[in-house]
């Protein structure tokens, strides 16, 4: 009854929101819309892991901040990519920007997977958890000593003019982009977890990892490609972040934690969950941050997120499209 009244006061907040300042309201929507596909990128690698593993990897968010740190080095400082050069050069540097940070993600994911979980998958759970967070911050100062403390951004690559313009209602070509990467990235993963021998692999080990291995599938190597892939999200989703705004050794922190509350927010070991739950958190955020009548503002959008976090976690355990479970009911 409680979480219901909630969400009615939220719908009216919204509603009050888009009376007053109509044009102000769609504009907002339409960041949140474009920050959430960044966040399912991050959400989608939680998922992945915790749907096979029953794992949170903690260290997926500073796995992001990393391999975004290294594509500010490969995009400024070697293909030295800036606003005056040619687009042909700048969409080529790019996509092979993204080929680099997906396959370093893809790296130091699966290393950490060998080096830090493997050993301890028959291990109490307090065990893991405090190897994942353990894992977390090394490779934060990992990302520290390389890269001090200071922001990285990269030149805007991607002009800011118009995709379209109605009523007042702006849609820009930097912020259209991430959904033009990130829309193919989630039609391939779907088809890839869903369609393929390996994505069957993967299924399979996450219902019964014993019963898959009977079958004669890897166990072991369908794990390191799980939290391959999952690195590669990230250091696809890292890019694109880039582009956006700078980042520095700390990020990934911040912006795992919210992709995290999204996967659960969906229904964490459901891949459409968490595009879901990522969308509805970059909108919350958005709201929070840009409408105008009674928005609590920036400051309040960790507390925001978190809040959201526990009520799940003590309404409804298992996501908007998440199944009950015995252990979480």
């Amino acid at each position: 009854m409680l979480g219901i009244v909630f969400v009615g006061l939220l719908l009216a907040w919204l509603a009050v929101n888009l009376a007053k300042t109509p044009r102000d309201f769609f504009n907002v929507a339409l960041i949140g819309f474009t920050t959430g596909a960044v966040y399912a990128l991050i959400a989608l690698g939680y998922t992945l892991v915790y749907g096979i593993l029953q794992l949170i990897n903690f260290a997926h968010g500073d796995v992001f901040a990393l391999s975004g740190l290294v594509a500010s080095t490969f995009i400024a400082s070697l293909f030295k990519l800036d606003e005056n050069s040619a687009a042909i050069v700048i969409l080529g540097g790019l996509a092979v920007t993204f080929v680099i940070a997906a396959i370093f993600g893809a790296l130091i994911n699966s290393t950490i997977e060998f080096v830090a979980y493997r050993r301890l998958r028959q291990a109490p759970r307090l065990a893991v958890l405090i190897t994942a967070v353990g894992m977390s911050f090394i490779v934060q100062n990992i990302s520290l000593a390389i890269y001090d403390v200071n922001f990285r951004s990269v030149p805007p690559l991607i002009p800011g003019s118009d995709v379209f313009a109605i009523s007042g209602v702006h849609y820009q070509w930097d912020s259209f982009f991430v959904v033009l990467v990130t829309a193919p990235v989630l039609v391939v993963l779907t088809w890839l977890v869903k369609s393929t021998r390996q994505g069957k692999a993967m299924r399979a080990t996450s219902q019964d990892p014993e019963a898959a291995a009977i079958m004669g599938i890897d166990v072991n190597r369908t794990i390191s490609f799980t939290f391959a892939l999952a690195g590669g999200l990230a250091g696809i989703g890292a890019v694109l972040y880039l582009v956006e705004f700078n980042i520095r050794y700390d990020t990934g922190f911040q912006l795992g934690l919210i992709a995290f509350t999204a996967a659960v927010l969906g229904g964490i070991g459901n891949l459409t969950g968490a595009v879901l739950g990522a969308i509805l958190i970059g909108l919350i955020q958005a709201f929070n941050e840009g409408l105008s009548w009674h928005a609590p503002g920036s400051d309040w959008t960790r507390s925001i997120v978190f809040g959201i976090l526990i009520a799940i976690l003590v309404f409804r355990p298992e996501g908007l499209l998440g199944e009950r479970t015995p252990e979480g009911a």
